[in-house]
Order: C-alpha cells, then sequence, then structure tokens
C-alpha cells in the first residue's frame, strides 16, 4: 500500500502529460507535497515533471506556460502560513485568484494545492505521508478533470 495516497481512486493517467509546479518557499512542507503528488502519478503511470518555483505567488505564471507548452493538467503546489503581516492575505488570495485565471483561461485543470492554513502545525499535517495528503489530492483531482476534459472533447469531435 502507498504511503501517500493510498486511500484515493487511481485512475489512469498514461495518456496524460502533467507537471508539478512545486513553491520552493516553506518547502519543509512543499516537499510533503510533493511527494504526495508524484506518488499518486507514479501509480496511475502519469507521464510527469516536477518544476520548482520561487513561491505560491509564482505559481499562476509558471502554470500558465506550462500550459502553453502543452501540458495536460498542472499540479500547483504550495504553503502559504498565516503569520504577523498581512501577506499571508495578498499571496493567498492573488495566487487562488491567479491559477483560476489560468484554468479559466486555457481551459485545462490547475489542481489547487496550495495550503492556506493559520500555523505550521496544520500545514505539516496536510503534507505528511498518509490519509489527507493534500498533493496527493491535488493531483487526483488533476488526472480526474484532465480525463474529463479530454473524453468531452472527444465527444464534441464525434457531433
Amino acid at each position: 500500500m502507498s504511503e501517500y495516497a493510498h486511500e484515493l481512486e487511481v485512475r489512469d493517467a498514461s495518456g496524460l502529460r502533467l507537471a508539478v509546479a512545486k513553491a520552493r518557499f516553506n518547502d519543509h512542507v512543499t516537499s510533503g507535497l510533493a511527494a504526495g503528488a508524484v506518488e499518486y502519478l507514479e501509480r496511475a503511470s502519469a507521464n510527469y515533471r516536477v518544476f520548482d518555483v520561487p513561491g505560491a505567488f509564482e505559481l499562476p505564471l509558471i502554470a500558465r506556460k506550462l500550459i502553453e507548452s502543452g501540458f495536460d493538467a498542472v499540479i500547483a503546489l504550495g504553503a502559504v502560513i498565516d503569520g504577523e503581516t498581512d501577506h499571508y492575505d495578498h499571496v493567498a488570495h492573488r495566487a487562488s485568484e491567479g491559477l483560476m485565471q489560468v484554468m479559466l483561461e486555457t481551459g485545462r485543470p490547475v489542481a489547487f494545492g496550495i495550503l492556506t492554513v493559520r500555523d505550521e502545525k496544520q500545514a505539516v499535517a496536510r503534507s505528511e505521508p498518509g490519509p489527507g495528503n493534500k498533493g496527493a489530492e491535488a493531483a487526483a483531482a488533476a488526472v480526474e478533470t484532465a480525463l474529463l476534459m479530454n473524453a468531452l472533447a472527444r465527444e464534441q469531435d464525434i457531433d
């Protein structure tokens, strides 16, 4: 049984080209998210690459470039932990808004795997191996959505 993604239904992603965009900021958390995502993608037989990004704020720009480069979906992973300033509010909101914009403008899935938490303990709990790893959950969502989008595109081609 897998360490990260054992409770998730694994779909065959062998026909998909997927990108994992992982923020380096809060790497002690994002590395666990990436490990969960990669484990899920391995189990799904996915063709994938992992890209390091400076932080969550840069994820929308990189996600857009990855989609434009031919990836079927992007799994955006980051961790924004509340602190003493308003920085948390700005980064969390803009990263979320930016990823949604990329998804809607490109018509390609961008899985939201950015933790927006109140403290480091919450972030670590959501990035550890086992059930509840949000990186694995984001990878599963990206695969399922990309497969659905491809199926819908095939139906339109038939009509």
